[in-house]
């Protein structure tokens, strides 16, 4: 793999993600693999429908451009590209240095934050819409040219996503917040089949939290969540009440029979037994066969998509797998 310079971050959200160097996620451990198919299957075809997620939280044209450019490259997820114009500019609303003129403290310019001299290897042809001569802060130019960056550092037929987007900026804390954010913005077929029922509601939420740090006790969007908070706080998004910590949501709702099929949304608690309740996750679905879940983690690791063993009684870590709930 060919090594690009780096295109520097310039937006608080890539701030904020920052921390998750320390999580050992799925992404991370595929990535770790050196599996990028495995990647790239987790993270859904180019044609993908855009979960809530995404079209609450990606400007439509954006969202629109995003599709396109990725559709110029086969195997790469728009939704990578999706996540990288996130992180890199809140998809050019940032009005940080470098977004809309001029360059940050690195040279990075334009939405998708490209150095000149990689834009300049990237711009051609100009594709339909774009500004003529090509410019870094035109949103066409910008996405198309990083869609042509990508590809050419694996993201063609998905060979290599996670390289693809090391490539574009050297730090494994990048690759990982952008491929869980890339995650949230695809929807699965069980998340299009429990879009708005009360657990499709809380897990979509759930999904957005993605990259907020973990704070003992924390309950609040963009600070901070601990486990249950975050279930507790996507589920009240839902109009479920739920108790305040994972032992107790535990035991006010009624637990699935160990074999009974998940749903997206589905609480799934781990710990030494039903009266040590130590951990509580959202249930995404199965991805790349396995089955995943969005939790907030620990302290020093972020809210993240990470596997879990769906069969009751298997260890998970040091924890037991020790089943599921549906609270609505």
């Amino acid at each position: 793999m060919s090594i690009a310079l780096d295109e520097t971050a310039t937006s608080g959200l890539a701030t904020k993600l920052a921390a998750a160097v320390g999580g050992m996620c799925l992404l991370v451990a595929l990535l770790a693999a050196g599996a990028g198919a495995g990647i790239a299957s987790l993270l859904g075809s180019g044609d993908a429908a855009p979960s809530a997620t995404a079209t609450t939280s990606i400007p439509p044209a954006m969202l629109a451009l995003y599709q396109e450019a990725a559709a110029t490259c086969p195997g790469l997820p728009w939704t990578v590209l999706a996540a990288i114009g996130t992180v890199e500019s809140g998809n050019g609303t940032s009005t940080l240095p470098g977004v809309r003129s001029g360059a940050n403290g690195a040279g990075a310019m334009g939405p998708m934050q490209m150095l000149g001299p990689t834009f300049a290897a990237y711009d051609q042809p100009v594709p339909p819409g774009g500004a003529y001569p090509p410019s870094p802060y035109d949103p066409t130019d910008a996405v198309y040219a990083a869609a042509r960056d990508l590809c050419a550092n694996g993201g063609r037929n998905g060979a290599d996503i996670s390289g693809s987007v090391f490539a574009y900026n050297h730090a494994s804390w990048y690759v990982a917040e952008v491929l869980a954010l890339a995650q949230s913005y695809g929807e699965t077929q069980a998340q299009t089949v429990a879009a708005g029922t009360a657990g499709g509601i809380a897990l979509d939420w759930a999904l957005a939290q993605v990259g907020t740090p973990y704070i003992w006790g924390g309950e609040t969007p963009g600070v901070g969540f601990d486990c249950s908070g975050l279930a507790q706080a996507a589920y009240r998004a839902a109009g479920v009440a739920l108790p305040r910590t994972a032992q107790q949501q535990y035991d006010a709702t009624t637990k699935l029979a160990p074999g009974d099929p998940l749903q997206p949304g589905d609480l799934v608690f781990f710990g030494q037994g039903p009266t040590a309740i130590e951990h509580v996750g959202i249930y995404v679905g199965v991805q790349g066969g396995q089955a995943v879940m969005v939790d907030a983690p620990h302290t020093g690791a972020d809210v993240r998509v990470e596997p879990f063993p769906a069969a009751v009684g298997s260890s998970w870590g040091d924890e037991t797998y020790l089943g599921a709930v549906a609270p609505a």
